[in-house]
């Protein structure tokens, strides 16, 4: 039987290709823990998460003191098994996202792993629903941007073939939102979607004040319009808005999204896999979505998000907010509007390790 012998901890920082704003922050830079699994036959997995500029130093000390050491000498092929025991161990600062993205960043490593020995592409290994799934784009989207930069942005997003495109939204004013917006869709027309995202700036009076001026402008979501925890706020907002609510990459576990689920406080779940703990509850998460005829959009990780979406019925749009393209010489590929999940095997993320390791801020290896 394998065994995992070593396990090694990587902690390197990728700033963004241009500038990122909301609501509530900027994208100082992406925190980026890697977990590589090596086995006592050789064999290995890779896996990551990410923080947008803090808390990295914390997820590897859980990773470095209290996680990989458990896992030298277990069967890597038992990924459920592990993910559990692990999720038990961390049970005191659970549910938040430090427990979540260090679990994140195993979880994906055994998954590269078990596709690795099996010669299957994720996609595939995790269900196989289809390989192309619709993109839309984020990246021109900042709420920095001039009413005219959004434009320009979005009409060349449009010209590239994507779908749609999100636009960060939650200026003082709702008419210098819904300013910037209407300059974009008379400028896209009517047939390309338009998706909008508030980052939880808003209070519940505000957001049932601007919904219906969203929907005045054929917007295809509302995302995160409130705090995360506010469910009963999301459930009153869903009720009387006409644009659909999405919410999810600031719920940290299974139980937070069924919790929303069970209040139709959201109808598009944005599962986050590095913020969730991994593929194996994302996966739980779109299932979830699909017996209740919900939508899957997912938030960010576009490398690993376009396989999860293609393993599964439930996947609506991925998103694309490249971010990996410094350490990695593979790329994401868009045809005709949609997103293609890589057919190599494992996550089907072509790492420069070499570049990954002169990058690191920290390098730990436990035997």
């Amino acid at each position: 039987m394998t065994r995992i012998a070593a396990v090694e901890l990587l902690h390197v920082d990728l700033p963004p290709p241009v500038p990122r704003s909301d609501a509530i922050q900027s994208f100082v830079t992406q925190e980026t823990p890697f977990v590589r699994i090596t086995c006592d036959d050789g064999s290995e997995g890779i896996g990551y998460s990410y923080t947008i500029g803090t808390g990295g130093s914390s997820v590897m000390a859980l990773l470095h003191d209290h996680l990989a050491p458990r896992l030298i000498g277990r069967d890597p092929a038992r990924i459920e098994a592990i993910w559990r025991e692990l999720m038990f161990a961390t049970h005191a600062t659970t549910v938040g996202a430090i427990s979540s993205l260090a679990l994140a960043a195993i979880d994906t490593a055994l998954w590269d792993w078990r596709c690795r020995r099996d010669g299957q592409p994720l996609w595939l290994a995790a269900g196989g629903a289809k390989q192309r799934i619709p993109v839309y784009t984020t990246e021109g989207g900042w709420l920095h941007l001039s009413p005219d930069d959004l434009v320009r942005e979005t009409l060349a997003a449009q010209a590239a073939g994507f779908k749609g495109a999100k636009l960060k939204v939650g200026k003082p004013h709702v008419s210098e939102d819904v300013a910037r917006l209407r300059a974009v869709r008379d400028a896209v027309g009517e047939g390309f979607e338009l998706m909008v995202d508030a980052n939880q700036c808003f209070m519940l009076s505000e957001a049932l004040r601007r919904a219906p001026r969203y929907a005045d402008l054929g917007i295809a979501w509302f995302e995160e319009p409130l705090p995360a925890d506010d469910i009963a706020g999301h459930a009153r907002l869903a009720a009387a808005s006409a644009v659909p609510i999405a919410v999810g990459e600031s719920l940290y576990s299974i139980g937070q999204f069924a919790d929303y689920v069970r209040q139709g406080a959201a109808s598009i779940l944005q599962v986050d896999v590095a913020r969730v703990g991994g593929i194996t509850p994302w996966l739980k998460v779109a299932h979830l979505a699909e017996a209740h005829n919900l939508a899957v959009c997912p938030h960010f990780l576009m490398e690993l998000h376009v396989s999860l979406c293609a393993a599964v019925p439930s996947a609506a749009w991925v998103e694309y907010i490249p971010q990996l393209d410094a350490i990695a010489d593979s790329r994401m590929l868009v045809a005709e509007g949609h997103a293609v999940a890589p057919d190599t095997p494992g996550l089907g993320i072509a790492w420069r390790w070499d570049e990954i390791e002169r990058r690191a801020k920290a390098t730990y290896r436990i035997r």
